[in-house]
């Protein structure tokens, strides 16, 4: 261990002077901002399902780092509404809707280019809560199920009309977006769009093979456009 201890304080002094010329060259910059947006919310279902985009909202609280020239990271805390809307052939009274509330925490690396005004490119992890849900079912549908569950009790139905304790409470995918960054002297603001690609399945089942197991996909995909504020505090 000894003749280790001169090997590294010569290599601290030896990097020393670039570190100083890498510091010298470019400060790190940390801001803090609030934004939010609306999103076109859907699920990929496999059965799938005939369904329509449920338009949802979006926001938060954002930290943003830039560590160096064209280069930083986001962390965000949000908290968004997702959900879908089903269809069904037209001429009967059958209608379904499920609102999702979500917190959410997505970790984003940011690229960007030019000066005041800048393009930017933001992509990384996202990890999701979920709070609570809610179903609007008409009661021409509800009629129906509860007919098809009397005829035969051990039929599955559609697992989109599964219980809350049915639903998986943890959520994780992919999300990057891309956009415009307007710096100011009193702040910056971005515009961005973004998507979102879950992995995680929103339906819990014990075995995919079980008789209940309805959906063997039932993944998020969000579409989101989000408008954030930052001002500078470092």
């Amino acid at each position: 261990m000894k003749p280790f201890l001169p090997i590294l304080l010569f290599a601290m002094i030896s990097i020393s002077p670039v570190h100083a010329q890498k510091k010298d060259a470019f400060k790190s910059e940390l801001y803090l901002g609030v934004g939010g947006g609306v999103m076109s919310a859907g699920m990929d279902f496999m059965p799938t399902i005939q369904q329509s985009f449920m338009m949802g909202m979006h926001g938060g609280l954002s930290a943003k780092v830039i560590t160096e020239k064209h280069l930083g990271l986001i962390a965000e805390v949000n908290y968004s509404k997702r959900g879908w809307t089903e269809e069904f052939d037209p001429g009967n009274d059958f209608s379904y809707s499920r609102t999702l509330n979500y917190l959410e925490i997505p970790v984003l690396t940011h690229i960007y280019f030019g000066k005041k005004l800048r393009f930017i490119v933001n992509a990384g992890p996202q990890i999701s809560i979920l709070l609570n849900d809610e179903q609007a079912m008409s009661q021409a549908l509800a009629d129906d199920i509860a007919e098809k569950q009397s005829a035969d009790p051990e039929a599955p139905i559609g697992g989109q009309y599964s219980p809350s304790d049915a639903l998986r409470k943890f959520d994780y995918g992919l999300t990057g977006g891309i956009g415009l960054e307007l710096k100011t002297g009193r702040g910056i603001l971005n515009l961005e769009g973004r998507y979102y690609f879950g992995l995680g399945d929103l339906f819990v089942f014990e075995s995919r093979n079980s008789p209940n197991a309805y959906f063997s996909r039932s993944a998020h995909r969000l579409i989101e456009a989000k408008l954030t504020y930052y001002i500078q505090i470092r």
